[in-house]
């Protein structure tokens, strides 16, 4: 019988900002099994019509391994790496049968959307567009795919109205 922690599961590892792509990359030089859904989305560039395939969860990859101490090490060393999605006892393994449903999903011809329910109190980081960089705290949604953002300084603070399609929810590690 193999120990639990060395029987090789699917784990979630959290990348940078737009890192996906290279940590993919990198652990695929390194022959660890990985798996980045992908899907085919309408630029967002005003001056272009094209299509362009993004990551289905920005910020996460897939990764099948039995954390081994130096698999672990190896895997989180990669460069945009952050971290595996776990609690205080360490990374928590997904179902098969969910990585496999999302393989079938993202292959097919169906369109496949995602989204974030945005919670009161949510912290927040507008990565596109003018307000690029402004991390504030997320008050409510404002109707049409728009978000109210406060920035919170001197006791007091700063509302702006931003599209939901502009943001990134922070980790609460970082919150």
């Amino acid at each position: 019988m193999t120990h639990p922690k060395l029987e090789r599961l699917w784990y979630v590892l959290h990348t940078k900002s737009r890192h996906e792509n290279v940590v993919n990359d990198g652990l695929v030089r390194k022959s660890v099994e990985v798996y980045l859904p992908r899907i085919t989305v309408p630029s967002k560039r005003r001056d272009r019509k094209k299509t362009i395939r993004v990551p289905l969860f920005p910020g996460y990859v897939f990764v099948k391994t039995d954390l081994h101490p130096n698999t672990h090490l190896e895997i989180v060393k990669v460069a945009g790496a952050v971290r595996f999605i776990g609690n205080k006892q360490g990374p928590l393994p997904i179902a098969d049968e969910t990585v496999e449903s999302l393989k079938i999903m993202v292959e097919s011809d169906y369109t496949v959307t995602t989204g974030n329910t945005l919670k009161k109190g949510d912290k927040v980081m507008v990565v596109h567009g003018p307000l690029e960089g402004v991390i504030g705290t997320f008050v409510r949604y404002g109707g049409k795919g728009r978000i109210v953002v406060n920035v919170e300084a001197l006791g007091q603070y700063a509302g702006v109205e931003v599209s939901e399609e502009d943001i990134e929810i922070l980790p609460k590690i970082l919150s």
